[in-house]
């Protein structure tokens, strides 16, 4: 008997979880939504703008916001790579401040405890690993230089890990009966969240230290791509992209696309010719401050390249003279044009699941500060694996650091080898043994 109400009652549970994913598959009922934000266009843009169709109107608060944002661009660039580092961190807590409140938003009336204090601990500890090696790989000898920096780099990864595991802990702790699934929804949120924007952004900045223009051409490339797919589709757009943006138009995409490659070879030839810009960023231990300056790869030189016979015959020219580094600004516009819109596409699919219109309310005509991060994450990550697989080669700075912290017997064992093969092969004069 009691066997049978055991099947009987697994099977009423059965049908009634097959009840629920039915009523999920038909209609996203069962996820509360998140409240719909006010209009937050400034009152002087409203009136100035009243009597135009709101369709016009979005495109005014749009463009004008969006020149606004890229004064601000310039700003930064011009105060250095130390104010970009410490934006790049800055947007990147805001991007995840917005994805946890949606998360908080939508499951409000649990009050799940700590949920919030964790979320933000997380972060901290995330943030002190990825930071913490940074710091040991390009600070090197100001780290040997200080006792308690020189005891934080050795024993960082324990360190590290010893705080993970505290939040860990908390989180277990804090298990509530008749909410432990949806704390686990929320654990996983935090960590995707975590995923997606602090390893992401801490790619940017690896990517920084490469030379500003490694930082630089890609965003610009996916701003220009963002700025023309909308002003292509906003005047041509007649033919759907994707169903999750139904605003997005093929014409918008292509014409992005073209708009894209060109702005990048040009922006390229600007940039090449610049020092601050191709220099990778150091720090001076004298001085206590970031230098750019070196002398300019082969990579920032201007080459001469043969054109193909068509070419040849509408320019008339043979041969232009390029740098190579535009070359690689073809790929990565492409890149952004192409692969780049489908971060937008996913951020469009995660708000359609909650049933929201924007990610926050930060930026009037763009919604929040991840609504215009989005296609950059992707972005990032492709720039550095494409440093690391067709740009740069063994770092010697980064052997000498590693043998440095090696043992004087170490040390001497390695400088022994390294002589030994150097005389072997012809580039050392060879030395007579002693008697």
């Amino acid at each position: 008997g009691t066997q049978q109400s055991k099947c009987l009652g697994s099977e009423a549970e059965g049908k009634e979880r097959d009840g629920a994913s039915d009523n999920e598959t038909k209609s996203d009922s069962g996820v509360p939504e998140v409240p719909v934000s006010a209009d937050d266009t400034p009152e002087v843009l409203n009136k100035a703008l009243s009597g135009l169709s709101s369709r016009w109107k979005n495109w005014w608060v749009r463009g004008i916001l969006t020149l606004a944002m890229i004064s601000f661009f310039f700003i930064i660039i011009y105060l250095g790579p130390m104010v970009l580092m410490m934006i790049v961190l800055c947007v990147q807590i805001k991007c995840f401040h917005e994805i946890i409140m949606i998360g908080y938003s939508v499951y409000h009336s649990y009050h799940l405890p700590w949920f919030r204090t964790l979320s933000w601990y997380f972060l901290l500890c995330v943030n002190y690993f990825f930071y913490g090696e940074t710091v040991t790989d390009y600070f090197f000898t100001l780290v040997q230089r200080e006792e308690p920096l020189r005891i934080l780099s050795k024993y960082h990864r324990f360190i590290s890990f010893a705080l993970y595991l505290t939040g860990f802990c908390m989180f277990v702790l804090s298990l509530v009966k008749k909410h432990y699934r949806l704390q686990f929804y929320m654990f996983g949120w935090t960590h995707v969240t975590l995923l997606i924007v602090v390893t992401q952004s801490h790619l940017i900045i690896h990517n920084l230290f490469e030379g500003m223009i490694w930082f630089i051409v890609p965003i610009s490339c996916v701003i220009c791509n963002d700025i023309m797919a909308y002003m292509f589709g906003f005047f041509f757009g007649r033919t759907p992209l994707i169903k999750l943006s139904p605003k997005k138009t093929w014409e918008g995409f292509i014409g992005g696309f073209f708009s894209t490659v060109v702005f990048g070879i040009l922006l390229s030839y600007v940039m090449s010719g610049y020092r601050f810009f191709v220099c990778p960023v150091e720090f001076n231990n004298d001085s206590n401050s970031f230098t750019v300056d070196c002398e300019p790869s082969e990579l920032f030189q201007l080459q001469d390249y043969g054109l193909p016979p068509v070419l040849q015959s509408i320019t008339g020219w043979t041969t232009v003279k390029l740098y190579p580094f535009q070359i690689h600004s073809i790929a990565l516009s492409a890149f952004a044009s192409i692969m780049g819109p489908f971060g937008g596409f996913f951020a469009s699919g995660f708000k359609r699941a909650f049933k929201i219109k924007d990610f926050a309310n930060t930026i009037p005509g763009h919604g929040g500060i991840m609504d215009r991060f989005d296609c950059q994450y992707l972005m990032a990550t492709f720039v550095n694996v494409y440093i690391a697989s067709f740009i740069r080669g063994p770092n010697p700075s980064k052997v000498i650091q590693q043998l440095l912290a090696l043992r004087l017997d170490q040390q001497l064992h390695i400088f022994n080898s390294l002589k030994a093969h150097l005389t072997e092969k012809g580039l050392l004069p060879a030395l007579e043994e002693a008697a």
